[in-house]
């Protein structure tokens, strides 16, 4: 044993072989940041990308959580009689597609012989309608009317217009497949609903679920008394075009003519008007007095509902005032078309709930 034992050599620190690491990079670094936004900017494209990709895939499914929220207070007014979901669902989807069976039968049926009328009697139409001077006089100038009888003389007419046989069997079975898509998806969301808010609930704090929970209860109230009252409004122009056809002389187009002014008429304020101004043309085509009387009725019934009864009803169904229905509905065709019609009075009584019930009692204890 020795009296002196040389220090032990200093185990080499291997995390420090290369150097003393240095300070964290700032985040206040123009490289991080600019990295950083450019990552966001990437991001952004690619989500832009890919709603683009899906936009008919999402249209779909917004036409089916529609139609589910439409038809939710049928099923909750059977629950309250007693009915399980599950067989309520099954009562409203039974009756829903009995009506599309009933008029898919008008369609193939009467209206195929009714529009196949009119289509033989196009030629007559259209000389009748140069017999008015308005009408001749503008015919000599545009010569649209010479353009519609040169297309109706084609006999490649209907290749031309759907683009062959082949063409017109992919686009009737790819309307066949939207359809079973936008129906098997409104009968699961309608059965689904209720495990669908309570998940979209639980996602919120504790603390305010109770409060969301109350609100996207009524919003959902109001877009489902939209659809019903759409519906109603649509019905109700449907039976005045249905009874003016009659009555005037035009029997044997009044299936087809009410069946499409009512489903023109479920987009607002424009759909109502284009099927209007499409039964005139047909009674001035028919006749100078039954183009009058359909003008007067049409003259006197478009406004009566564009600013009285549509307004009314929504009003009652979604509580929006008048003039912010019309507002909301011209401005959400302006943006978005036919969709963001039929969309727009739902945002916009949203956006009054949440505005009244949040922004304006924040403002108010503030």
């Amino acid at each position: 044993m020795t009296l002196y034992e040389p220090p032990a050599e200093p185990v080499p620190d291997e995390s420090a072989r290369y150097g003393t690491p240095g300070p964290r990079l700032s985040t206040d670094a123009p490289f991080y940041r600019g990295f950083l936004g450019a990552l966001g900017v990437l991001l952004a494209i690619v989500l832009g990308w890919a709603l683009r990709e899906v936009q008919s895939v999402l249209v779909l499914v917004l036409v089916s959580v529609f139609l589910a929220v439409g038809l939710n207070p049928l099923v909750e007014a059977m629950i309250r009689r007693g009915l399980r979901r599950g067989w309520a669902v099954l009562v409203v989807a039974a009756g829903g597609l009995g009506v599309l069976a009933l008029v898919l039968y008008v369609l193939i049926g009467a209206v195929g012989s009714q529009i196949g009328s009119l289509v033989d009697d196009a030629p007559h139409l259209i000389h009748d309608l140069r017999q008015h001077k308005s009408i001749s006089h503008l015919d000599q100038r545009y010569h649209f009317l010479s353009a519609i009888e040169n297309k109706l003389r084609d006999p490649n007419l209907l290749e031309k217009t759907f683009g062959g046989v082949f063409d017109v069997g992919l686009s009737v079975l790819g309307a066949l497949l939207n359809t079973i898509l936008i129906i098997v998806m409104t009968i699961y969301f309608l059965a689904a609903l209720p495990m669908l808010k309570r998940t979209g609930y639980a996602l919120v704090a504790a603390s305010r679920r109770e409060r969301v929970a109350s609100l996207g209860d009524e919003i959902l109230h109001r877009v489902g008394g939209y659809v019903i009252g759409a519906v109603l409004v649509a019905l109700l122009a449907g039976t005045v075009t249905a009874v003016l056809t009659l009555s005037v002389g035009l029997g044997k187009y009044a299936l087809p003519l009410a069946l499409f002014v009512a489903l023109l008429d479920l987009v607002p304020l424009v759909g109502s008007v284009t099927g209007a101004a499409a039964v005139t043309l047909i009674g001035f085509a028919t006749s100078l007095h039954v183009g009058l009387i359909c003008a007067i009725v049409y003259l006197i019934y478009e406004p009566l509902e564009g600013y009285v009864i549509y307004p009314r009803v929504m009003r009652s169904s979604v509580d929006v005032p008048e003039i912010l229905t019309i507002v909301a509905v011209l401005l959400g065709g302006s943006l978005g078309g036919v969709v963001g019609a039929l969309v727009a009075l739902p945002i916009a009584a949203t956006i009054q709930l949440l505005t009244r019930e949040v922004w304006i009692r924040r403002q108010d204890t503030a």
